[in-house]
């Protein structure tokens, strides 16, 4: 591995997700189906990913907010359950996101013969997102630092440099194989396996112990091949 001085430090960020009222809200399958057509892209990254940053979603019934919605206030269990096995990370944008999630209320709109309303109180307010992003006092300049790092960081910045990196980098990688891959090493299996991880259906809390291990298993074994 090169030590030389010209690596560039990862230096750790942390978030938060702002909610932004859409003034659009919906009562019934149809209308929620008629907002999604045409709501801004930030509403469905928040409806989806957003509950990652609620203290809450340690033990999420629902992985999104569409798929809770239809549960509790609608009280129709086949599109909820439907909905939510729907895995963000298997879409290349957003817009494809929006039209399964369109094709799905569709398809319950098509079977059902009478279309439930939810209580006036119990409406689907749709919200938009943007992300806020603001430094730490976290930086690490040798990739070996990785395993020990994850007990120091919050889980938001877990979600800011692995769920987010997905969606903001032109390549779709999280923001440690970018770093990974401007190294001098050979990181190639540790590369494959960060792409396979798929942070949906776990908890921040989850995700942050798997990415441990994973960086914990990798530089070990390095190590003790390196001894050899």
């Amino acid at each position: 591995m090169n030590n030389g001085t010209e690596r560039q430090p990862f230096a750790f960020k942390d978030c938060t997700l702002a909610a932004i009222a859409t003034g659009k809200r919906a009562q019934n399958l149809r209308e929620m189906r008629d907002h999604l057509q045409h709501v801004d892209a930030g509403c469905i990254y928040y409806h989806f990913w957003g509950g990652r940053l609620r203290p809450q979603f340690d033990e999420p019934e629902f992985n999104n907010d569409f798929a809770a919605w239809c549960k509790h206030a609608l009280r129709d269990d086949i599109v909820a359950e439907r909905l939510s096995v729907v895995d963000p990370t298997g879409f290349d944008s957003l817009e494809d996101l929006r039209s399964e999630v369109i094709d799905i209320l569709e398809e319950r709109l098509y079977e059902r013969e009478f279309i439930p309303w939810a209580k006036t109180e119990e409406q689907f307010s749709f919200i938009r997102s943007q992300i806020v992003v603001f430094g730490t006092q976290h930086s690490i300049d040798d990739p070996r630092e990785l395993p020990g790092v994850f007990q120091d960081i919050s889980a938001s910045s877990i979600f800011y440099h692995f769920i987010d990196a997905r969606r903001r980098t032109p390549d779709g990688k999280d923001d440690f194989s970018t770093w990974l891959g401007g190294l001098n090493g050979d990181y190639a299996s540790l590369l494959a396996r960060l792409a396979d991880v798929d942070p949906y259906f776990v908890t921040l809390s989850e995700l942050r112990d798997q990415l441990s291990g994973l960086f914990e298993e990798f530089f070990s074994h390095e190590s003790t091949e390196g001894s050899n």
